[in-house]
Formats: structure tokens, C-alpha cells, sequence
């Protein structure tokens, strides 16, 4: 069945899956980006090809998110699958359920830190990040040609504490890794991942393997393969220009880059959330 490596954009799914890639598809954990094939992404249209034609409709897509996770699983194998899609029922259709899930691996990061990474990334003002996170959303597509693909499922993320609370609910294999816990000590972070996985798969691993790991996903490295070309996946502004996919990551400090008004208003709008996960005292 499938382990879900879920969280709501730029919260640092990419950097974990470059890391579980590290762990589970290479013998001596060196990263390389094509890796990162071994780590699909769902919902995308060829997964519904088997349904329906008409995928951007997400009216008609959504009656067969469970047929599809069920295709996928024929095989009978674990695998893993990112997704920024909210767990939810719309209308009586289930994202997933728990014939198709194995577990859920949730990324999340401090929702304050995520304006100006969201800004970056697909190109809006702070005001509009910071809105992003705060409504509930659908986005469609995650590159240039989006708009103009007949073939680019929509995304409903929903807003940023929901997203959180409905992976969570009723979920007994929930993991929760935090960014922030990943860049102050990511050797602990990749043990007690670890530990996790190997409830559900084989892990072969080696104080070699792990201490590679840890230094081919660092941050600086998977920027630099970046810069070099070496990076399977791309950034683009709404121009089509390409962008950095790896902004600022650990030097992204919302102290400095929003002002007191946005920070109250996050901090208000997620008091109950940001309390539990340690991100307000």
C-alpha cells in the first residue's frame, strides 16, 4: 500500500523525499536528483487515464481517487507517493482510506516561515501568501505550462491548518516531522525516521550509509545541484522564467520579512494549531 509523504507546498516535502530516496532506492545514501523518480507524485492524469478523460474537472476526478490508489496497489508492494492534497471527503469521495494507505509521513513547517517561501514560489505579494495559507485553496498545476495543459489535475490544499488537522484525524500511522527539527538535528530526525519506516519495510542501513545521507541532502548541496543543472525539479515565475526551487530554506527568518500586522494575524488565525505543534508558548 502506499506511505504517504504529505504536507501543505514549501514545508519541505522535497527535502525529505530527497532524503528517504537517500535511505530506501540507493546502496551507499549518496543523493542524486534522479533519486526523486522513485517518489511519484499523486494525484497527476496519467494515474486516472484507466477513469476518465476529463482531469482537470476536479468534480469528476474526485469519484476516483480511490480507484486509482487501488490500481496502484495492485502490485501489492509498499511504495511511497508525495502529496500536497488535503485529506479529506467531498461529497461522500474519499481522498484516500485506509485499504490504500500504509502510513502517513507529514512534513510540516511554522506557517509564519512559509509566507515568504509561498511568495517565492509562485509569485505573489506577502499579502497574497499570507491569505494563501489563511483561505482555502486549489491549485492547478505546479509548473509553466499548467494553464495551458488539458491534462494538470487540480489540487485542493484547502487552508493551512486544515490541511494539517485532516492528515492527522483518526490517523493511527501518522508520523509528524517538523522542518524546523529536521535543520537543528537532522542525524535525530533520520534515526527516528527510520525506526518509523521499519515497521512497515525492509531498511538497510549503516553508520556510512546514514552519515552520506546526511551530507548529500543538505541544504547547500541540493542548492548547489541546482545551480549546476543537476535538479530534476523546476521553479518558474509567472513569466515562465525559471527560478530558484531552493530559496532561502534555513536563512528564511519571517522575523525579518513580515511586518508585526501579518504576524498577529497568522499567529491568531492558527493559535490552536501553533500551540500544539510547539510553534507558539
Amino acid at each position: 500500500m502506499i506511505i504517504w509523504l504529505a504536507s501543505y507546498p514549501k514545508s519541505g516535502n522535497t527535502w525529505l523525499r530527497s532524503i528517504i530516496c537517500s535511505l530506501i532506492y540507493s546502496n551507499d545514501g549518496n543523493f542524486n536528483s534522479n533519486l526523486l523518480e522513485n517518489i511519484k507524485q499523486f494525484p497527476v492524469a496519467r494515474q486516472f487515464s484507466s477513469f476518465t478523460n476529463d482531469v482537470s474537472n476536479f468534480n469528476e476526478i474526485k469519484k476516483y481517487w480511490l480507484a486509482a490508489q487501488k490500481k496502484i496497489n495492485e502490485d501489492g508492494k509498499a511504495k511511497f507517493f508525495k502529496t500536497h492534497h488535503i485529506n479529506c471527503d467531498v461529497n461522500g469521495y474519499s481522498f484516500t482510506n485506509y485499504k490504500n494507505t500504509l502510513a502517513t509521513i507529514y512534513v510540516i513547517r511554522d506557517p509564519r516561515n512559509l509566507i515568504n517561501s509561498i511568495s517565492h514560489h509562485y509569485s505573489m505579494s506577502i499579502n497574497e501568501a499570507k491569505d494563501f495559507i489563511l483561505k482555502p485553496q486549489m491549485i492547478i498545476g505546479h509548473n509553466k505550462y499548467a494553464e495551458k495543459s488539458k491534462k494538470v489535475l487540480p489540487v485542493l490544499l484547502g487552508k493551512w491548518k486544515e490541511h494539517y488537522k485532516f492528515w492527522k484525524k483518526n490517523n493511527t500511522k501518522f508520523y509528524l516531522i517538523k522542518y524546523e527539527d529536521l535543520i537543528k538535528n537532522p542525524e535525530k530526525e533520520l534515526h527516528k525516521l527510520i525506526i518509523f519506516l521499519k515497521k512497515f519495510m525492509s531498511v538497510d542501513t549503516n553508520s556510512i550509509k546514514t552519515k552520506n545521507i546526511l551530507e548529500s541532502t543538505k541544504f547547500e548541496n541540493l542548492k548547489a545541484l541546482e545551480k549546476k543543472g543537476e535538479f530534476i525539479e523546476q521553479a518558474y515565475d509567472s513569466f515562465g522564467k525559471k527560478k530558484d526551487f531552493f530559496n532561502l530554506g534555513p536563512n528564511n527568518n519571517y522575523k525579518e520579512m513580515l511586518n508585526k500586522e501579518i504576524i498577529k494575524e497568522i499567529e491568531d488565525n492558527l493559535l490552536t494549531e501553533m500551540l500544539e505543534l510547539g510553534y507558539l508558548k
